[in-house]
């Protein structure tokens, strides 16, 4: 039974163990509440009550119940008053939701296996390091596009100048017409002249 005992103990300790190895990673909105009331605990200790009192010392001769209960209710006021701005303030700048996103990108970023960018201290590589790439990818996308319109330029050219080529067929095929049409009025005309001719000549 002891040993069964034992066997229970140390799987509660090492469920133990794994409730505290979650709790130590806890998110960046739970940490910013915690340092929060750090902050209020260390504005407490800092404006402690003796303290206080040391300030308004005649004041607590005469009244030290009063004194005690105008200090609580400083206390709690400034705390209150503290909280709501901060509140406002994560309101304003949306916080809430950055930190959740800021956890999620952490949270996807231990799945990749190449190592995270960090700076190397020197602007000018750093610089140079973002902007090379994007200016890269850039130059091959307006090379493209340049391609592209240069094929797109190819291919009207080539319509214009079959238009025209078309243009001067259907000007020579009109012009044979013109001058087929006009041989047969010539003959027509020749056709007819000769019997006035002999006419004449009795």
């Amino acid at each position: 039974m002891a040993a069964a005992g034992g066997e229970g103990g140390a799987e509660v300790a090492e469920d133990g163990g794994a409730g505290s190895a979650l709790s130590a990673a806890p998110g960046r909105s739970q940490v910013f509440s915690t340092v929060v009331d750090t902050f209020l605990e260390k504005l407490v200790a800092a404006g402690s009550y003796q303290r206080f009192v040391n300030c308004y010392r005649c004041f607590y001769k005469l009244q030290p119940q009063l004194t005690r209960s105008i200090y609580d209710q400083f206390i709690s006021q400034l705390q209150a008053s503290i909280k709501e701005e901060i509140q406002e303030v994560k309101n304003e700048g949306n916080l809430e939701t950055l930190f959740s996103s800021l956890d999620k990108i952490v949270e996807e970023a231990k799945d990749r296996e190449e190592p995270a960018w960090r700076p190397s201290g020197i602007p000018e590589e750093d610089v140079r390091s973002t902007l090379v790439p994007y200016l890269l990818k850039h130059r091959s996308y307006l090379r493209q596009l340049l391609r592209d319109k240069e094929e797109e330029n190819r291919k009207v050219a080539e319509s214009v100048l079959m238009g025209r080529e078309r243009i001067a067929e259907l000007q020579q095929l009109i012009q044979a017409r013109q001058q087929a049409w006009q041989v047969k009025t010539d003959q027509t005309k020749q056709s007819s002249h000769p019997s006035g001719a002999q006419w004449d000549l009795e």
